[in-house]
């Protein structure tokens, strides 16, 4: 049974947000899916992502970790393919105003639970419902409030949750923030 992504995304919203804080940053971008990596096997899955997000204010206290950013996102795919929704932290690591940002959260997705390539006999599932979700952008400050980030997001089991396979899903595209 497939998950539908707006309940996903409700779900992963309640339980990710701070109850009592405000998004300093909004993002959103467009992105090829089932991009071929070395970190991942063919899904057949292919299409473009719409992803839009929220990154909320640096977690106080943790300022000597880097001052990891709190996000919640959702991803919708135009060819009916895997949707996801997830939460995570990204750090910002500032060199001017190009800056790097690495992030790791946990997604949610909606792809069959088991689904088998015709051709090689191979499993292409995803191997559970939840997956990691690792990424890296490479951005720029265009203006105090505004930035523009090319970025890679993986999503994965890293086979924890089922050693037997691990196709995985990458994407690979722009977003475009704007600072509240």
């Amino acid at each position: 049974m497939r998950i539908r992504l707006p309940a996903m995304l409700a779900a992963t919203l309640a339980l990710g947000l701070p109850a009592t804080a405000q998004a300093d940053e909004i993002y959103g971008g467009g992105y090829a899916h089932g991009v071929d990596t070395p970190f991942t096997f063919d899904t057949g899955e292919g299409g473009a992502d719409l992803q839009l997000g929220y990154r909320f204010d640096p977690i106080a206290g943790l300022e000597g970790l880097g001052g990891p950013q709190p996000y919640v996102f959702g991803s919708v795919n135009s060819d009916g393919d895997t949707n996801f929704a997830g939460v995570g932290v990204s750090w910002k690591a500032e060199l001017g105003k190009v800056y790097l940002r690495p992030g790791v959260g946990l997604v949610i997705h909606d792809a069959p639970e088991l689904r088998v390539d015709p051709a090689t006999e191979m499993r292409t599932d995803l191997g559970s419902r939840v997956l990691f979700e690792p990424e890296i952008a490479i951005g720029v400050d265009l203006d105090p409030r505004w930035s523009i980030e090319a970025s890679w997001v993986h999503i994965s089991n890293a086979r924890l949750f089922n050693s037997e396979q691990n196709p995985g899903i990458d994407m690979m595209g722009l977003r475009l923030n704007y600072r509240m």
